[in-house]
Protein backbone atom coordinates (compact mmCIF):
# COMPACT_ATOMS: atom_id res chain seq x y z
CA UNK A 1 0.00 0.00 0.00
CA UNK A 2 1.30 3.18 -0.92
CA UNK A 3 1.23 6.24 1.70
CA UNK A 4 -1.38 9.00 0.58
CA UNK A 5 0.52 12.03 -0.46
CA UNK A 6 -1.36 15.72 -0.09
CA UNK A 7 -0.58 19.04 0.66
CA UNK A 8 -0.71 20.48 4.08
CA UNK A 9 -1.01 24.42 4.04
CA UNK A 10 -1.60 27.05 6.23
CA UNK A 11 -3.15 30.68 5.52
CA UNK A 12 -3.50 34.27 7.85
CA UNK A 13 -5.94 36.63 7.67
CA UNK A 14 -4.29 39.30 9.59
CA UNK A 15 -6.30 41.73 11.48
CA UNK A 16 -4.43 45.20 12.53
CA UNK A 17 -7.40 46.22 15.25
CA UNK A 18 -8.05 49.36 13.32
CA UNK A 19 -10.84 47.41 10.80
CA UNK A 20 -8.61 46.36 8.08
CA UNK A 21 -7.04 43.14 6.64
CA UNK A 22 -3.32 42.19 5.02
CA UNK A 23 -4.21 41.37 1.39
CA UNK A 24 -0.93 40.73 -1.09
CA UNK A 25 -1.81 40.83 -4.78
CA UNK A 26 0.30 37.13 -6.23
CA UNK A 27 1.61 36.54 -9.32
CA UNK A 28 -0.98 33.73 -10.42
CA UNK A 29 -3.74 34.51 -8.02
CA UNK A 30 -4.59 38.10 -7.75
CA UNK A 31 -5.42 39.73 -4.28
CA UNK A 32 -5.37 36.90 -1.66
CA UNK A 33 -4.28 36.51 2.28
CA UNK A 34 -1.28 35.10 2.99
CA UNK A 35 0.24 31.79 3.42
CA UNK A 36 1.00 28.73 1.82
CA UNK A 37 2.70 25.08 2.02
CA UNK A 38 3.53 23.60 5.86
CA UNK A 39 7.29 22.74 4.80
CA UNK A 40 8.56 19.36 5.95
CA UNK A 41 9.39 19.59 9.77
CA UNK A 42 7.39 22.76 10.92
CA UNK A 43 4.68 22.99 12.60
CA UNK A 44 1.27 24.68 11.27
CA UNK A 45 1.53 27.72 13.63
CA UNK A 46 4.77 28.65 13.09
CA UNK A 47 4.98 27.59 9.12
CA UNK A 48 1.88 30.65 8.71
CA UNK A 49 3.76 33.24 11.00
CA UNK A 50 6.19 32.49 8.80
CA UNK A 51 4.54 32.92 5.53
CA UNK A 52 3.19 36.09 6.67
CA UNK A 53 6.61 37.47 7.70
CA UNK A 54 8.01 36.07 4.16
CA UNK A 55 5.12 37.63 1.94
CA UNK A 56 4.31 40.75 3.57
CA UNK A 57 6.89 41.84 5.90
CA UNK A 58 4.59 41.52 8.56
CA UNK A 59 4.90 40.01 12.57
CA UNK A 60 1.10 38.77 13.65
CA UNK A 61 0.15 36.01 16.16
CA UNK A 62 -2.40 33.61 15.11
CA UNK A 63 -5.37 33.65 17.10
CA UNK A 64 -8.02 31.52 15.87
CA UNK A 65 -8.53 28.22 13.46
CA UNK A 66 -11.41 29.32 11.52
CA UNK A 67 -11.71 26.65 8.37
CA UNK A 68 -10.17 23.75 7.46
CA UNK A 69 -10.36 22.86 4.21
CA UNK A 70 -9.72 19.71 1.48
CA UNK A 71 -9.31 20.41 -2.18
CA UNK A 72 -9.68 17.52 -3.51
CA UNK A 73 -9.40 17.92 -7.28
CA UNK A 74 -5.89 17.16 -8.98
CA UNK A 75 -4.46 19.29 -11.46
CA UNK A 76 -1.31 19.86 -13.47
CA UNK A 77 1.12 22.56 -12.68
CA UNK A 78 2.41 25.49 -14.65
CA UNK A 79 4.49 23.20 -16.37
CA UNK A 80 1.56 21.18 -17.66
CA UNK A 81 3.35 18.19 -16.58
CA UNK A 82 3.42 17.81 -12.97
CA UNK A 83 0.33 16.13 -11.15
CA UNK A 84 -0.82 18.73 -8.02
CA UNK A 85 -1.63 16.60 -5.12
CA UNK A 86 -4.34 17.32 -3.26
CA UNK A 87 -4.37 19.88 -0.41
CA UNK A 88 -5.22 20.16 2.93
CA UNK A 89 -5.12 24.21 4.44
CA UNK A 90 -5.55 25.20 7.77
CA UNK A 91 -6.94 28.77 7.55
CA UNK A 92 -6.25 31.35 10.82
CA UNK A 93 -7.36 34.84 12.16
CA UNK A 94 -4.30 36.62 12.83
CA UNK A 95 -3.57 40.12 14.57
CA UNK A 96 -1.32 42.43 13.80
CA UNK A 97 1.82 43.11 15.66
CA UNK A 98 4.26 44.91 14.17
CA UNK A 99 6.57 45.01 10.95
CA UNK A 100 6.91 47.09 8.00
CA UNK A 101 4.71 45.81 4.47
CA UNK A 102 6.91 44.98 2.06
CA UNK A 103 6.85 42.66 -0.89
CA UNK A 104 8.47 39.61 -1.73
CA UNK A 105 8.77 37.19 -4.55
CA UNK A 106 5.57 35.68 -3.50
CA UNK A 107 4.16 39.14 -3.50
CA UNK A 108 3.63 42.04 -5.96
CA UNK A 109 1.76 44.38 -3.62
CA UNK A 110 1.30 44.54 0.03
CA UNK A 111 -1.65 46.77 1.32
CA UNK A 112 -4.08 46.92 4.46
CA UNK A 113 -7.52 46.89 3.08
CA UNK A 114 -10.92 48.05 5.37
CA UNK A 115 -13.32 45.10 5.65
CA UNK A 116 -15.70 46.41 3.72
CA UNK A 117 -14.03 46.39 0.66
CA UNK A 118 -11.75 43.18 1.15
CA UNK A 119 -14.32 41.17 -1.47
CA UNK A 120 -14.12 43.70 -4.04
CA UNK A 121 -10.25 42.76 -4.41
CA UNK A 122 -10.59 38.69 -4.54
CA UNK A 123 -11.75 37.08 -7.58
CA UNK A 124 -10.83 33.59 -7.63
CA UNK A 125 -14.26 31.72 -6.56
CA UNK A 126 -12.02 29.50 -4.18
CA UNK A 127 -10.74 32.24 -2.56
CA UNK A 128 -14.10 34.37 -2.45
CA UNK A 129 -15.32 31.22 -0.43
CA UNK A 130 -12.81 30.87 1.95
CA UNK A 131 -12.53 34.48 2.53
CA UNK A 132 -15.91 34.76 2.91
CA UNK A 133 -15.85 32.07 5.47
CA UNK A 134 -12.76 33.92 7.69
CA UNK A 135 -14.51 37.15 7.33
CA UNK A 136 -17.88 35.94 8.79
CA UNK A 137 -16.39 33.74 11.63
CA UNK A 138 -18.67 32.99 14.28
CA UNK A 139 -16.61 31.08 16.73
CA UNK A 140 -17.56 27.84 14.94
CA UNK A 141 -14.53 26.11 12.47
CA UNK A 142 -16.00 25.73 8.89
CA UNK A 143 -15.07 22.48 7.65
CA UNK A 144 -15.40 21.83 3.82
CA UNK A 145 -14.33 20.27 0.58
CA UNK A 146 -13.92 21.72 -2.76
CA UNK A 147 -12.41 21.19 -6.08
CA UNK A 148 -11.15 24.36 -7.48
CA UNK A 149 -10.12 23.39 -10.96
CA UNK A 150 -11.57 23.76 -13.76
CA UNK A 151 -13.91 25.47 -12.15
CA UNK A 152 -14.95 26.10 -8.23
CA UNK A 153 -16.82 23.08 -7.06
CA UNK A 154 -18.12 22.42 -3.19
CA UNK A 155 -18.53 19.35 -2.49
CA UNK A 156 -19.57 19.67 1.37
CA UNK A 157 -19.46 21.92 4.11
CA UNK A 158 -20.55 21.84 7.82
CA UNK A 159 -19.57 23.67 11.04
CA UNK A 160 -17.87 22.23 14.21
Amino acid sequence: MAWPTHIVAAAGYVLDGKGNMLLIRTPHRGWDCTGGQVEVGEDVVSGVILEIMEESGVHARVDRLVGVYANVGMHLARDGVTEVPTKVMLDSLCTYEGGTLTVSDESLEVKWVPLDEVMNLITGPAQRFLFEKAMAFDGRVTYASYVAKPEFRLLSERTI
